[in-house]
């Protein structure tokens, strides 16, 4: 299909040669030149967005005054926060957050019909690829039937969902399925699928080159970043209007820059630097903004080490984290079997468009950060945020600290285990997974695994009896490498065997930890803790049975895995005896860098890149024999528990209707600080006594069947009863209780979800009070979805993430901040207020004022000023329609 350009504008569409070829492109320096401003100082990352406005110039939805506000935004010291429509070049799924996407599309053609519309109009216009990666769960570990045993179990959980994707991959257009077992989207991504330049045919049938950029329907899409391929999460409701040829709306960003200098020191790896930098980011506070890499350091920063950087972007709170194209960027496109005359094109491209990364390298920043590599010192960071950066030596002490301060437990007492000849007790490490897309893309931090692994096998170290092992590469080259360098046999010696390829830990899919163990933690009120080279830690996220994760590079996993305690000072202490009974240090068995980058060198190669990817859509005889049917609408199975026709479209009008005043509405919940997208929509397992498991029991589905929510994301009331269901959220209006519960309308203690349908067969609408940082963490747009499905109709925080903002305005939910120092604590609030917002129903601005009115229950009032965090135009639309796929969906029926 296709791409749709703007005009075709004679002084800014030129022609680029390379080698033998020529290709058209929107030049920056002839927009320049046709006097639309001086872009020569804006940064690459800015310069990309400002490609797009070239591109897509059509007069009405980018204007000739979007592209000078980019000249603008330069004079103002890199301030402009001028709304731009932006569209992306393609679409990045995984099946957790994809298989929803898909769902809506298909209900999208039920609804077109009802409309009276055309269901082929329900088609991506932008490429779509879809990676099956969340699924697979660590069932069997610590053996050589791990990975296939895992696999087999990932089939018989999922082949109902498999079928729904496969069924979606022949039903649409534009839309790819990698299959399971392949490896974690945002590697394959980086490894195969990005570009860095992209090119296709537009309407003229003219080829055209233009930046690789991309939305993602996961929060880490930003790992591509590193590859100098603009891209970020969105929730599913975004990007599947951004398929369907909605432009996304944003405000022109700022953007920090970010100098790295100096030379990482022996013994650090690039998981030491992304803590600091996450640490760093954090503290300067760079919510909603673009953060860009650059300094003299970059000259000795490998790719894998920039997309680590890149990857944990959400976690330090940007849109993204970007790195420019230069030398290295046409290195590693080499190494992973890019076509030569793609790389010719991404260095003639960036150099003649000022994308490239040179000595005079000088953009003007919004802001600015420094970090000397050299001070980076080995780290994890712990026990409930990716930002909590514990440097390693003090790790001890730390451990010990929050068991005092935050889990409020003694250290020290211990558990009889049943049937072995260990206690448990607080701080013992029983979850230690080399997982996630943040590490195991790179090469280094992997082959530095494998030889502690190999170091400490030598010596006769294993891991601890307690300690579950897991080894989840992201993509299978990470395991032609490890074998090549053979070192896979020397992590499989100390329990770290392959258990699939996919996410596994990271998301929650740890599976059990052995019952007698389990049943000792629960005996002793224990804190258990994991340690993961992942990127996400927040609460109930990796395993019920765990308290306290901590992130750590795939050695020092290794490293955790053979003390098997927190409570140990890994930089000075004995973490084992070898096999005549002398005291081992991580010195012993820490390799150095050189034997590191040799054993990369010699290792990790194109061919090895090339092989892999070969048949990266074919997939194995499983999913080649996985049936589905060859129909344009789907036919929904009635008995399914996984896929089910949601509610959103049936019964929908023809036209848009108006804002309403959110009036006399109860609290469902009031939460703190940093509540993140895993408490408001878990992904992992839940219980037969949840309302979930509940529902599940009544269709007759065995608990051992339960599998996870993030599994169940395309059944809504299974979704619906998972909201704010995470067992360690904490309802403010209850005292003590953690889990998903609330007052319902009697004023009596009941699961948030049953308080919610009381209330909405009441007519009561609700709202939600929380704090700072509300909807940190993944690209869920479940947490939305189920916010708007329980009833919630106004959710007021001290601040919001960006995702989740805008994904609540997505799904029709409107988002509001307090004003004035006003916070859920100096208001006094208990739950059992009556809630009023006006000022909506007339002629409402983006980011206005509106008033509230909140009456206690002792009969008294207070009127506070509210900040409606609707932020643009469109956004104000998408609110009057219920929603941004309601509002694609009524102008798809109309055209």
């Amino acid at each position: 299909m296709p791409i749709t350009v703007g005009r075709d504008s004679s002084k800014t569409r030129k022609t680029l040669k390379v080698g033998s070829e020529s290709i058209s492109y929107y030049s920056i320096p002839a927009a320049e030149a046709a006097g639309l401003g001086d872009f020569s100082k804006l940064p690459a990352a800015l310069k990309v967005v400002l490609e797009n406005m070239l591109r897509f110039e059509d007069g009405k939805t980018v204007s000739v005054d979007d592209i000078k506000a980019f000249s603008e935004w330069a004079v103002q010291g890199g301030k402009n926060p001028r709304e731009i429509a932006y569209r992306p070049a393609r679409v990045l799924m995984q099946d957790f957050t994809g298989v929803p996407a898909v769902v809506d599309l298909a209900a999208m053609r039920d609804g077109i019909m009802g409309l009276g519309g055309d269901p082929e109009k329900i088609n991506p216009l932008n490429p779509v690829d879809l990676v099956i990666d969340h699924s697979v769960m660590i069932d069997e570990f610590g053996n050589p039937r791990a990975f296939q045993m895992n696999v087999d179990r990932e089939y018989e959980r999922n082949i109902e969902r498999y079928t729904f994707l496969k069924w979606g991959q022949s039903a649409f257009n534009n839309f790819r399925v990698v299959p399971p077992g392949t490896g974690i989207c945002h590697q394959v991504n980086l490894e195969y699928l990005s570009q860095t330049v992209w090119t296709d045919v537009d309407q003229n049938g003219e080829n055209v080159a233009y930046p690789d950029t991309l939305v993602g329907t996961d929060s880490h899409t930003t790992m591509v970043n590193g590859l100098a391929v603009l891209g970020w999460g969105v929730g599913g409701i975004e990007a599947e209007a951004a398929m369907l040829g909605q432009p996304i709306s944003m405000l022109i960003p700022e953007v920090v820059g970010f100098e790295l200098t100096g030379d990482m020191s022996e013994g650090t790896t690039g998981t030491d630097l992304v803590l600091k930098v996450v640490e760093m980011l954090r503290a300067k506070g760079v919510v909603g903004k673009f953060v860009e890499f650059y300094g003299e350091g970059l000259d000795r920063l490998p790719l894998a080490d920039r997309a680590t950087i890149a990857n944990m972007a959400p976690e330090y709170g940007a849109t993204c984290g970007f790195f420019p194209v230069d030398n290295e960027t046409l290195r590693y496109l080499r190494t992973s079997g890019r076509d030569e005359g793609r790389i010719a094109l991404v260095e003639a491209y960036a150099k003649e468009n000022g994308f490239w990364r040179g000595d005079d390298y000088a953009p003007i920043y919004t802001d600015t950060l420094h970090l000397n590599m050299g001070t980076i010192v080995p780290a994890i960071s712990g026990p409930k945020r990716p930002q909590d950066y514990v440097a390693l030596d003090q790790a001890k002490t730390a451990f010990q600290k929050e068991m005092e301060e935050t889990f409020k437990r003694p250290m020290g007492k211990e558990v009889a285990v049943a049937g072995e000849d260990y206690t448990m007790e607080s701080g013992k490490v029983v979850i230690a997974s080399i997982t996630s897309c943040t590490n195991t893309s790179n090469p280094y931090v992997m082959i530095g695994a494998g030889l502690v692994a190999r170091k400490a096998a030598a010596l006769g170290l294993g891991r601890k009896p307690w300690v579950k092992t897991s080894l989840a590469p992201g993509s299978q080259v990470v395991s032609a490498y490890l074998e090549a360098a053979d070192l896979q046999k020397d992590l499989d010696a100390i329990g770290f065997n392959l258990v699939g390829y996919g996410c596994t830990t990271c998301i929650g899919n740890s599976g059990p930890i052995q019952k007698e163990l389990s049943e000792a933690i629960a005996e002793g009120d224990l804190v258990a803790t994991s340690v993961l080279s992942g990127n996400r830690n927040f609460e109930g996220r990796i395993s019920p049975d765990v308290r306290a994760n901590y992130l750590a590079s795939p050695p020092l996993v290794v490293a955790y895995a053979l003390a098997g305690t927190m409570d140990i000072n890994l930089a000075s202490d004995p973490i084992a005896q070898d096999k005549d009974g002398n005291d081992v240090y991580l010195k012993d068995i820490w390799p150095t860098t050189q034997e590191i980058a040799e054993l990369v060198e010699k290792t990790v190669t194109r061919e090895a890149f090339q092989s892999k990817y070969a048949d990266v859509f074919k997939g194995d005889e499983k999913w080649q024999s996985v049936e589905t049917t060859d129909s344009l609408t789907y036919d929904w199975p009635t008995t399914s528990t996984y896929v089910q026709n949601p509610p959103y479209f049936q019964g929908m009008s023809k036209e848009a209707g108006t804002i309403s005043n959110v009036t006399d509405a109860k609290v469902l919940a009031i939460l703190g600080d940093m509540v993140t997208t895993d408490h408001i929509s878990p992904a992992g397992s839940f219980k037969d006594t949840t309302p979930a498991g509940k529902y599940l029991v009544d269709r007759q589905v065995p608990v051992r069947e339960f599998n996870s929510y993030g599994s169940r994301r395309g059944n809504h009331e299974v979704m619906m009863r998972g909201t704010f269901a995470n067992i360690r959220i904490k309802n403010e209006m209850l005292d003590g209780v953690e889990g998903g519960y609330t007052k319902g309308p009697d004023g009596k203690q009941a699961a948030i979800f049953d308080a919610a349908m009381a209330y909405q067969e009441a007519g009561t609408p609700l709202v939600i009070f929380a704090g700072e940082q509300y909807g940190a963490g993944s690209s869920r747009d479940w947490a939305a979805k189920g916010t708007a499905l329980l009833g919630v109709k106004a959710v007021v925080a001290e601040s919001f993430e960006r995702i989740h903002r805008s994904n609540l305005v997505g799904m029709g939910v409107i988002p509001f901040e307090f004003t004035g120092g006003d916070n859920r604590t100096s208001l006094g609030l208990k739950g059992d207020e009556t809630v009023t917002i006006t000022g909506l129903d007339g002629d409402l601005k983006p980011l206005s004022n509106v008033p509230a009115t909140i009456k206690y229950a002792d009969g008294s009032s207070k009127e506070i000023q509210l900040k409606c965090r609707i932020d643009t135009e469109v956004e104000i639309e998408y609110i009057e329609n219920g929603g941004v796929l309601h509002y694609v969906l009524r102008n798809l029926a109309k055209s």
